[in-house]
């Protein structure tokens, strides 16, 4: 199947988010779309899929014009779109959230559990992943939830397959599981449309690349005649030099410790210390114990043995309010149920966790709110046409500046990132670097989990490796690389 989009605009009220954009997909060939978080590349798919309206422009595929009335349409006509963000129905099992909606029924209707159950098996066999079907949803982590997705559109048979971000949570080995997958679409003539902020990723899969800016097309080539200079100047207007800034700040005593913690079943005997000025890293494999190590750490999941100091004071973090008013702030890997409440403002988002600073007799200085949420905006960048509208209109990676602002916002002793750049653009992560070097300069002590090894390496002082629930060990940043990493989350010593 042949997709073409030809000089489609769209504009939400005075916000023009496409400008009579071009792009074209052809069957067996992976097409990369690009640009930074805003430039309309979600938007320009899901008016394709049928979940907006054009207000210009003209979509053919295999020549003819057609247009759906909903993503359902599209997908029985053979395009599937794997979101950035979940779709998955949290309090059912994962072979329910599979056939959500397409159940195998015999004649009589009745569910055939025993053939989906079957089907299901085969799917996660390819991307090589082991999960229960009869676990739920809702006690996997974002990463499983991700491969879901994937199975579900592998599942539908698709001639267009629609990739937002779809590494983002995901291990090295899942990746590599699903770049096979891939290439075994292109052979049977699927085409691919690969959204992705990943540079390395898609010079490894992609044959062309469509890179957009502010709602443009900036330009379209192959993959062989560019680079990523090439890319990155196009997609930010800008020569982007030193991806990971230089870290010059101090690194001085130990701000925070703990020692010996564990939760039954998920980590056991985990001890480390991070000072004022550094930044450790924290790598492992997809279900390793990382996230469940933080969260617990913030008083989101119980601990039951151990300790934690803070300025060598030992504390008892029981919620997250207790951690917050101990100067600990949190960036949950799963922004869109844990971060934000999507239904409020960015103002309200950014300023929940400070509130008490706003806050006179019970009284909420509004203007003293405006301007603290105002200021954050600006230092992060967040691009939205003013702080009133609601943090679900934005798009993931200005979603993911809000979360970060409101943290910031507490003034934190010790701060708590779990894949912070997680769906963020080439443009957008190098600020956030940036701005984790300026925190790290003021004193503050940083933990960073991630997924993605050259970040771990690139902004890291030093990186701890957990594997099943332990720490598996450490290396400072003059040591590490991606293979003796990997060695390390892989159970090697």
């Amino acid at each position: 199947m042949n997709i073409l989009l030809q000089g489609i605009s769209k504009a939400f009220g005075e916000n023009k988010v496409l400008v009579n954009v071009d792009f074209d997909c052809v069957g067996g060939e992976v097409h990369a779309l690009m640009g930074e978080n805003g430039a309309g590349k979600s938007t320009l798919m899901n008016i394709l899929t049928g979940l907006h309206k054009k207000d210009q422009g003209t979509i053919f595929i295999d020549g003819k014009e057609r247009y759906f009335s909903n993503p359902k349409e599209a997908e029985e006509y053979g395009i599937s779109f794997i979101h950035q963000e979940m779709n998955t129905w949290s309090e059912m099992t994962v072979l329910e959230n599979l056939f959500i909606g397409k159940e195998l029924k015999n004649k009589f209707g009745i569910i055939q559990n025993k053939k989906m159950e079957a089907l299901a098996k085969s799917i996660f066999e390819e991307l090589t992943i082991e999960l229960d079907l009869s676990a739920n949803v809702s006690d996997l982590s974002v990463g499983q939830q991700q491969m879901i997705e994937i199975a579900k559109a592998l599942m539908t048979d698709a001639k267009v397959l629609i990739m937002d971000e779809p590494t983002a949570a995901l291990t090295e080995r899942e990746i590599l599981a699903l770049f096979k997958i891939i290439e075994l679409l292109k052979q049977k003539n699927v085409a691919i449309v690969y959204i992705s902020h990943r540079m390395e990723e898609i010079f490894q899969i992609s044959d062309r690349i469509t890179v957009m800016r502010d709602g443009l097309t900036v330009g379209t080539m192959k993959v062989a005649e560019t680079d990523v200079d090439d890319v990155v100047r196009k997609m930010v207007g800008r020569e982007l030099s030193d991806y990971y800034p230089k870290k010059t700040a101090r690194i001085g005593e130990v701000r925070f410790e703990v020692k010996n913690i564990s939760s039954k079943g998920k980590f056991n005997q985990v001890s480390f210390a991070v000072r004022s000025g550094e930044i450790v890293g924290f790598s492992g494999l997809m279900g390793a114990g990382r996230t469940e190590i933080m969260r617990a750490i913030f008083g989101i999941d119980p601990i039951d043995s151990g300790k934690i100091y803070i300025e060598k004071k030992e504390v008892v973090l029981k919620n997250p309010s207790t951690a917050i008013l101990n100067g600990v702030g949190f960036l949950t890997e799963d922004r869109k149920s844990e971060g934000l409440i999507l239904d409020f403002s960015i103002e309200d988002n950014i300023s929940l966790p400070s509130i008490d600073g706003f806050t006179v007799k019970g009284i909420i200085d509004e203007k003293a709110e405006d301007e603290f949420a105002e200021l954050l905006m600006k230092r992060l960048t967040v691009k939205a046409q003013n702080k009133d509208i609601s943090v679900g209109s934005l798009s993931g990676g200005n979603q993911q500046k809000v979360v970060l602002a409101k943290w910031i916002g507490i003034g934190p002793k010790i701060l708590i990132l779990d894949e912070p750049t997680r769906g963020v653009d080439v443009g957008a992560k190098r600020e956030i670097y940036q701005l984790m070097n300026e925190l790290a300069e003021r004193g503050v002590a940083i933990v960073m989990v991630s997924s993605d090894l050259p970040e771990i390496l690139g902004v890291s002082d030093r990186i701890i490796v957990i594997h099943e629930g332990k720490i598996a060990g450490e290396y400072p940043k003059s040591e590490a690389t991606q293979e003796n990493i990997m060695k390390l989350a892989t159970g090697g010593y």
